[in-house]
């Protein structure tokens, strides 16, 4: 890690956790007033009411995220103690994207994406032996692989920000239809399980010798709150 990460004046400071969910209700909060000037110039003093009775799909899948980051961040915020920092809703330099939560531990670094979806997560593998294996990732049956590349590309940024600490990541699905039994798994290395299975995973990872508090603070500098 670079020792230039900490802007003048903030030495010993502690880093802003920031708040999940956040960006992602604020994109909520502007495409819905931006549909409901769109619904007034046609009803008049009724847009506010047409937006409530019919609001649009792709709008209203962001009040959905935001509700996801909020529960699994309260979810991890719990755990935070000296040995296990969390960080909440962190902008990657240079984009408009942003990661939901990243965990540290004294075994390393997670990047994790929360996603409120309904249905069942599985992974589909094809071919083997004779051809090529190909893991799929299957949500109610919707393939819903470009999840993982996405996660796969949050922990290379990470990772290569942080050199030498390994880096995991995971994709945490709140409210799916999870099993009684089993349900979790991993695919191309990023783990796909839900919000109590994580925090029992991540309350487990006490071996390792990260400096904890260092390492938050540092990515903290580098991925800030967004």
């Amino acid at each position: 890690m670079s020792s230039d990460t900490e802007p003048p004046g903030t030495e010993g400071a502690v880093a802003d956790p920031g708040v999940a969910g956040s960006s992602a209700r604020r994109e909520y909060g502007r495409r819905k007033a931006k549909d409901e000037e769109r619904l007034r110039g046609k009803w008049g003093r009724f847009g506010g009411l047409a937006v409530a009775l019919s609001e649009r799909p792709h709008t209203k899948s962001w009040d959905r995220g935001a509700v996801g980051e909020e529960r699994l961040g309260a979810r991890l915020s719990a755990l935070a103690t000296d040995g296990l920092a969390v960080l909440h809703d962190r902008r990657i330099p240079g984009s408009k994207a942003n990661i939901d939560h990243i965990a540290i531990t004294p075994g390393g670094i997670w990047v994790i994406d929360a996603k409120r979806y309904k249905g069942r997560p599985e992974l589909e593998i094809e071919g083997g032996i004779l051809r090529p294996r190909v893991e799929k990732l299957l949500v109610g049956r919707r393939n819903c692989t470009k999840l993982v590349d996405g996660v796969l590309k949050q922990v290379d940024l990470v990772r290569d920000f942080v050199g030498d600490v390994p880096v995991t990541g995971a994709l945490c699905f709140i409210e799916a239809d999870w099993p009684l039994i089993g349900g979790a798994f991993s695919i191309r290395g990023v783990h796909v399980l839900w919000p109590k299975r994580l925090a029992k995973v991540l309350a487990a990872e006490t071996a390792g010798d990260v400096d904890v508090a260092a390492v938050r603070e540092a990515v903290a500098a580098r991925f800030r709150s967004a």
